[in-house]
């Protein structure tokens, strides 16, 4: 009961805004778009989640890699080696 009040609000004030977004014959802040543009901000998305994947993985490999070089200098504390 307590999610309803704020998803009835959100929902009320983005069917409100609706109307605002609409004008200007729909064109938007870079005004009229064509296939260019659709291609171009689509590839960059594509690029986008690209790099993020990578970047993450990058960044995953070396935090574990030092994990285990933390656990190994443990155990070989703990073996005596």
């Amino acid at each position: 009961m307590r999610l309803m009040a704020p998803l009835a609000i959100l929902a009320t004030l983005l069917a409100t805004a609706a109307p605002a977004f609409a004008g200007d014959n729909g064109e938007g802040l870079i005004g009229e778009t064509n296939d260019k543009i659709i291609t171009l901000f689509s590839l960059g998305v594509i690029v986008f989640f690209t790099l993020v994947i990578i970047i993450g993985s990058l960044i995953q490999g070396r935090l574990e890699k030092r994990k285990n070089e933390r656990k190994a200098t443990e155990l070989r504390k703990r073996v005596g080696w």
